[in-house]
């Protein structure tokens, strides 16, 4: 009778195979993490709270931007950012920001001297009687509206930000803006106080002149806007809002229904 071999290996070949193989698919997934090591910190980090920094071109930032005194050329000199309306042509900006319609023009996205969603024109703006009467502090949230651009409304471009009030008095707080010595936004997030029922306080450093009217986001919400109490702060490491109360939504549903 012949004797007939077996094609299978025994236990121990068994589990030397199996040993090899997952020494392998170990090895492979060990070179895989050491490759995806090289970015995968950076672009996951998140910076501590009260660090101020170059904002990521993200599409938060896509819906800030710099407001310019008739065009580009003119530097910019405060911050702004697009709101949801009903026509889709609202932003928000401190009321200290808004002055000759006729020559301010909004870049959001601004970036490295770059405006690559374009200038649009401001054309009405929405500030409370309080303001333009007496310029008072707890008054200084305003909104206004701009033109349309190549048939697309401004929020079709870049979407815009919820308007929120009643926040917490200790919210944490995302803010973006230009200083006007940048050319690229910042970004710094820290909790807030109040430092009266009607002023929110945050400590966030490098957020000098041109940053007044810069949104402040609260879980991605407009909740106020970088001014108020002695146009925004006198030092660039302490920054104020309004609180985002009556008045300033009122003046936001008026310019959302009339823009």
């Amino acid at each position: 009778m012949i004797q007939r071999l077996s094609c299978r290996p025994d236990r121990r070949s068994r589990a030397r195979a199996r040993g090899r193989r997952a020494s392998r698919i170990l090895f492979a997934v060990a070179a895989m993490a050491a490759l995806l090591s090289v970015d995968a910190p950076a672009a996951l980090a998140v910076p501590p709270l009260g660090v101020t920094g170059t904002a990521p071109a993200d599409v938060t930032a896509g819906r800030v931007g710099a407001l310019f005194a008739g065009g580009q050329g003119g530097g910019h000199f405060c911050t702004a950012s697009v709101v949801r309306s009903q026509d889709r042509d609202v932003i928000a900006t401190a009321a200290h920001c808004l002055g000759s319609l006729d020559t301010t023009y909004f870049a959001p996205g601004y970036r490295d001297g770059e405006a690559p969603y374009g200038l649009w024109k401001l054309t009405d703006m929405y500030v409370a009687p309080g303001w333009t009467d007496s310029e008072d502090p707890d008054e200084d949230i305003a909104f206004a509206t701009v033109a349309p651009m190549d048939g697309r409304q401004i929020e079709d471009a870049v979407g815009g930000f919820a308007v929120t009030a009643e926040q917490p008095a200790d919210a944490t707080v995302s803010i973006v803006g230009y200083p006007s010595s940048e050319d690229s936004p910042l970004h710094c997030a820290n909790g807030t106080t109040l430092l009266s029922d009607t002023q929110r306080r945050i400590e966030c450093p490098d957020l000098s002149g041109g940053s007044s009217g810069s949104p402040w986001l609260v879980d991605g919400a407009l909740a106020g806007v970088l001014g108020g109490y002695e146009g925004g702060g006198t030092v660039p490491e302490v920054s104020y809002s309004a609180v985002m109360g009556d008045q300033a939504v009122e003046l936001y549903r008026e310019a959302s229904d009339n823009g």
